[in-house]
C-alpha cells in the first residue's frame, strides 16, 4: 500500500490494521498470547490471502493486508519486548 494513497483501499487497510492491532493488544493483556500463537495465526491468514482464485476484490484484499500487517507489527513488538527482558550475557 503506498503511503500517499487516499483511496478506499487505503482507508479499508488502515481501519483493518487499527482494529486488528487493538484486538491483538487486548488479547496480549488478557490471555497468555505467545509469539508462537501469533505466528501460527499469521501463517493461516497468509494462506487465506493467497486463496483469491475467485477474485475477492480490492477492498477485501486491502482488509486482509491490513490484518496481516497488524500481526507482523505485534509479533515484532513482542519479540523486541522479549529480547529486552532477557538477561544480558557477559562474555
Amino acid at each position: 500500500m503506498e503511503e500517499n494513497d487516499f483511496s478506499g483501499e487505503r482507508q479499508v487497510f488502515d481501519t483493518a490494521y487499527e482494529l486488528m492491532i487493538h484486538h491483538l493488544e487486548w488479547r496480549a493483556r488478557t490471555t497468555s498470547l505467545s509469539i508462537h500463537d501469533l505466528e501460527g495465526e499469521l501463517y493461516h491468514l497468509t494462506i487465506y490471502e493467497g486463496q483469491d482464485w475467485g477474485g475477492r476484490g480490492s477492498l477485501k484484499a486491502a482488509e486482509i493486508e491490513g490484518r496481516i500487517q497488524a500481526y507482523i507489527t505485534m509479533i515484532n513488538r513482542m519479540k523486541k519486548e522479549r529480547d529486552r527482558e532477557k538477561p544480558h550475557q557477559v562474555e
